[in-house]
C-alpha cells in the first residue's frame, strides 16, 4: 500500500522443488542452518512453502548474539557442523541441505581479517562434513548462490565492499558412493543443481525443473 509502483516481474509459483520431489519418492531429508540462514534452507528452498514436506526434519542452531558478526566471525558454524555430522553419521537421511552462514554474513561487514577467519571456520566445518559423508558412502555438492567475501575491497571507490557480487560461483562434487565412477561436472547455472541432485539420488527429474544435470555424460 505504501509503494504504488508496479512490479516488473510476476511472482513465480514454484512447482516441484527438490524437497517435494524427494518426498514424493519416499526419501528422508534434513535441513539445517543457524538462525541467519534458516529460512533459506526451509521456506525459500521449498519454493515459498513454510510447512515441511513428508519425512523432512529441520534443525535450527541459534546465531550468536553480537552487535556485528565480525566480532565472532565463526558465528555458529562449529555448532552447525557438529549437529550436521551427527545427523549424517546416524545414516537416517537420504538428502541433507545445509547452509554455512558466516562467509556471507561476515563478508557484509567489510572487514577482511574477520572474513578470513570466517572462511577458515567454514573450511574446517567442510573437512568434518566430508569425513562424515565419506563414511556413509555418500555424495557431497559444495556451492553457493552468490559471491560476497571473495571481494572485500572496491577499488573504484576505494572503500570496503560489503555487498553480494556477480562473480561465478564454484560447484564442487565429492562422490564417495563406491561405484568406481569418475564423475565430472559441466559448467552451468543454479537451476541445474536440483537436476544434478536428482541424478545422484537415482530419481527422475520432473518436467517442472527447467535446468539439466551438470554431470557429464562423456
Amino acid at each position: 500500500e505504501k509503494w504504488m509502483g508496479q512490479p516488473i516481474f510476476p511472482e513465480k509459483d514454484i512447482q516441484k522443488p527438490l524437497g517435494e520431489v524427494a518426498a514424493d519418492h519416499g526419501l528422508t531429508q534434513l535441513r539445517i542452518a543457524e538462525t541467519e540462514k534458516y529460512p533459506h534452507v526451509t521456506f525459500f528452498f521449498n519454493g515459498g512453502r513454510e510447512v515441511p514436506f513428508e519425512n523432512e526434519d529441520r534443525i535450527l542452531v541459534p546465531s550468536p548474539k553480537v552487535a556485528t558478526y565480525d566480532l565472532q566471525p565463526e558465528m555458529s558454524c562449529p555448532e552447525v557442523a557438529e549437529k550436521l555430522c551427527e545427523a549424517i553419521d546416524s545414516g537416517k537421511y537420504n538428502l541433507v541441505i545445509v547452509n554455512f552462514a558466516n562467509p556471507d554474513m561476515v563478508g557484509h561487514t567489510g572487514f577482511l581479517d574477520a572474513a578470513i577467519k570466517s572462511v577458515e571456520a567454514c573450511d574446517d566445518a567442510l573437512g568434518k562434513l566430508i569425513e562424515s559423508v565419506k563414511k556413509q558412502n555418500g555424495s557431497l555438492i559444495v556451492t553457493a548462490d552468490h559471491g560476497n567475501c571473495e571481494t572485500m575491497w572496491d577499488d573504484e571507490i576505494d572503500e570496503p565492499h560489503t555487498a553480494h557480487t556477480l562473480n561465478r560461483v564454484a560447484c564442487i562434487l565429492n562422490d564417495f558412493s563406491g561405484d568406481e565412477r569418475d564423475l565430472k561436472l559441466n559448467d552451468g547455472a543454479l537451476c541445474d543443481l536440483a537436476p544434478t541432485v536428482c541424478e545422484l539420488l537415482g530419481i527422475q527429474q520432473p518436467e517442472e525443473m527447467t535446468g539439466t544435470s551438470l554431470i557429464r555424460k562423456d
